[in-house]
């Protein structure tokens, strides 16, 4: 009796495990002002952060392009939807570049984190500040207001001092050691972003 030998076409691929998908990282420029830099830096810091883990879905959201709505139209526990709200929801963590201003950070990032809410609850973030002496009093200021909303600020951030000295053609270009600061603050935020990405799904705060 003669038993048929099972063919097998050793040059099909194997079964492939879909991973995660890639991390949905705001990149967010702070600053509204006409003259500013925080544009130039956030255009930086996005091109960096498109870099970490497997690759990240970067979106860079310009606040002096952003219409909020007014003021007065903001009610406790809500208000009209406003148009960056999807944005700020989908994302799983956040790069703020922000200029320190008097100490503390600009009115136009404060209206635009006490517009939201829910969109920004169990997130990460990790902060970029610059001024003269690098803006980090800024980010102290915005590490209370982020655990308000129950974000987790990363330890590392960075402070890029007098960074328009590092401007060459409309772009930032600075020594390596910024870079390689910024890259370590993202590396921690990949972490959080992925480890609270895993929690919101697999066990939901009950509030």
């Amino acid at each position: 009796m003669t038993t048929a030998t099972p063919s097998y076409d050793t040059a099909s691929p194997r079964p492939h495990r879909a991973g995660p998908p890639p991390l949905r990282i705001a990149v967010v420029a702070a600053s509204v002002r006409k003259e500013r830099l925080s544009r130039t830096l956030a255009d930086w810091a996005a091109g960096r952060a498109s870099g970490i883990g497997a690759g990240a879905d970067v979106d860079l959201i310009d606040l002096a392009e952003c219409d909020l709505p007014d003021d007065g139209e903001l009610q406790p526990g809500g208000g009209p939807r406003s148009v960056i709200a999807d944005r700020i929801e989908r994302a799983d963590g956040y790069v703020i570049v922000t200029p320190e201003y008097n100490h503390s950070y600009p009115a136009g990032l404060k209206r635009a984190v006490d517009w939201h809410y829910g969109e920004w609850m169990f997130k990460a973030a990790t902060v970029i500040s610059y001024g003269v002496q690098g803006g980090l009093l800024a980010t102290e200021h915005l590490r209370g207001v982020f655990a308000e909303l129950h974000v987790v600020t990363t330890r590392r951030v960075v402070g890029l001092r007098e960074p328009w000295n590092d401007v060459h053609d409309g772009g930032f270009a600075p020594p390596p050691g910024p870079g390689e600061a910024v890259d370590e603050a993202l590396r921690e935020l990949a972490w959080w972003a992925e480890t609270l990405r895993a929690a919101r799904r697999d066990r939901p705060f009950r509030r």
